[in-house]
């Protein structure tokens, strides 16, 4: 069995990435609107001013998707990432996608000078977050707040 393999998206994928996107908002209960979402995908797939876009797999038969972030925080040292989404097809879980996706993000996001990555799951998603915890994600000491604009 090969290694899982990530790249960077391109707008030729934004189509397969649209139909995880949609899975994944059902699965974490988050409203989807397909015209909304891809208006704001569309730039991390052409710039990474941003933030990035991973794909795991092949272009015909792609096994899912991270989305990296960027941020400031002066706590960090300047840029922090922020992983806003990591998808699975529910195939192919369990089969090390879920490392070699953390495995892009983290090398991705020290080489562009993130002093930490942030990332939010749900709190029954059990399988999610042993895999994040297994690689040091910890709750921080304070409690994130939102506020929708």
């Amino acid at each position: 069995m090969a290694l899982p393999v990530v790249r960077r998206a391109d707008l030729a994928d934004l189509p397969d990435l649209l139909c995880f996107m949609e899975d994944f908002y059902r699965g974490e209960h988050i409203p989807w609107e397909r015209s909304r979402f891809e208006q704001a995908l569309a730039p991390l797939l052409v710039d990474d001013v941003l933030g990035l876009v991973g794909m795991g797999g092949e272009p015909d038969d792609a096994a899912g998707y991270a989305v990296v972030t960027w941020g400031y925080d002066l706590e960090f040292g300047g840029r922090d990432a922020f992983l806003t989404e990591l998808y699975v097809r529910p195939g192919l879980r369990r089969a090390g996608w879920g490392t070699a996706f953390l495995d892009w993000v983290e090398t991705r996001a020290r080489a562009a000078g993130a002093g930490a990555i942030h990332l939010m799951v749900l709190h029954e998603n059990a399988a999610a977050r042993a895999l994040y915890e297994a690689r040091g994600y910890a709750p921080p000491p304070r409690q994130l707040l939102s506020r929708p604009l």
